[in-house]
């Protein structure tokens, strides 16, 4: 039996080899074990769970870990065996890059699981997840450069001078690129910031419109006319901004004025009706009203109430309701609204008019 063991096949005895592939066998036995019978019972209950981070820990186990497991079998069963120098290094090159390559899907997955789970704490996660396109990308390229980097240096080479290079390319780049970079820093502060999100009207100096789209460098805006403004997103960033997305209600302020010929009465009750009109209204909610001061030509009222929706539609559908009843109920009151008049007392005049004609 000593001697079978001892038998010399390619370099190595009989027993090497049976060693590495018991190695091998009972490796891959105890995990077909561990996926059939625990594995899917993780899955059931993470399936029963409200978080989504335990069927994302499971989707990395099953399409990253088992498989580099397996790999990473194969790879020290070989190194119990004699294979030849530059067999050995080939074999340790394989399994270096496929370590580099499940470690690099295992940092991108959790990434991307981590800023889709940010986003969809919020509702209309959609419209941010397209949002989230962009950063997504731009970080998995860095880290698949810095995997490229590293597996350079375990294959034995010299990554100083790689790593300088990209540095000084960097500078260059960054130097003859200012206005991309600038744009791709205001991004990532839309993203995180969010002053403004896909869907929200904003005004943006004498322009109005709803984002249509938030890209790496720009922004898009569908104005009121209907064209489609583009803006850079550092122009965006470093203007003042108006979203009345977030706007939660509007404040209504607006005058009316009466004419002097008014009766005492009359202006005493003029805020008791506006403030009954505004009551009234649906989604209306009254502030105050005051007789404000005495005009050129008129005796001035202020009043201010607010609109509980920040819908534009609504806020001029409420607005026209209140002048119109305002207009009918000053009418019938015979209350009359004030336009501006000038009057001329010619009195004097025409009794020294008719002394000279005596």
């Amino acid at each position: 039996m000593n001697e079978i063991l001892s038998t010399t096949i390619l370099g190595n005895t009989i027993y090497k080899w049976l060693t590495a592939l018991m190695i091998i066998i009972f490796t891959f036995a105890i995990l077909k074990i561990f996926r059939i019978l625990i594995f899917r019972r993780l899955k059931s209950w993470a399936a029963s769970t409200e978080t989504s981070w335990d069927e994302f820990a499971l989707q990395v186990i099953e399409r990253n870990i088992l498989p580099l497991l397996y790999i990473t079998t194969v790879y020290f069963a070989g190194k119990i065996l004699y294979i030849g120098e530059k067999t050995e290094k080939i074999l340790h090159i394989a399994y270096m890059m496929a370590f580099t390559f499940f470690a690099i899907r295992i940092i991108v997955s959790a990434f991307r699981k981590f800023v889709l789970s940010f986003i969809q704490r919020d509702e209309e996660s959609e419209s941010k997840e397209k949002q989230a396109g962009g950063l997504i990308a731009i970080v998995n390229i860095i880290i698949w450069i810095l995997g490229a980097v590293f597996l350079i240096d375990n294959m034995g080479y010299n990554v100083t001078a790689i790593v300088a290079g990209l540095g000084v390319g960097g500078i260059a780049i960054a130097l003859a690129a200012q206005a991309v970079l600038g744009d791709l820093f205001s991004y990532f502060v839309i993203f995180f910031d969010r002053p403004f999100e896909i869907g929200d009207f904003v005004t943006v100096g004498s322009d109005s419109g709803v984002i249509e789209y938030i890209g790496i460098k720009t922004t898009r805006i569908r104005t009121l006319n209907g064209e489609q403004l583009v803006c850079s997103n550092t122009d965006l960033t470093n203007s003042r901004l108006r979203n009345f997305k977030r706007m939660e209600r509007r404040r209504i302020v607006f005058t009316l004025g009466v004419t002097y010929q008014t009766a005492a009465q009359q202006l005493s009750g003029i805020p008791d009706i506006v403030r009954n009109i505004i009551a009234s209204e649906e989604k209306l909610s009254y502030d105050r009203g005051h007789f404000s001061g005495f005009g050129d030509s008129s005796l001035n009222f202020e009043f201010v109430y607010y609109v509980e929706d920040p819908d534009y539609n609504i806020y001029m559908n409420a607005q026209q309701s209140v002048y119109l009843e305002i207009f009918r109920t000053f009418a019938e009151k015979g209350i009359e609204f004030a336009y501006p008049t000038q009057t001329l007392q010619i009195e004097g005049l025409q009794n020294h008019a008719l002394q000279n004609l005596q």
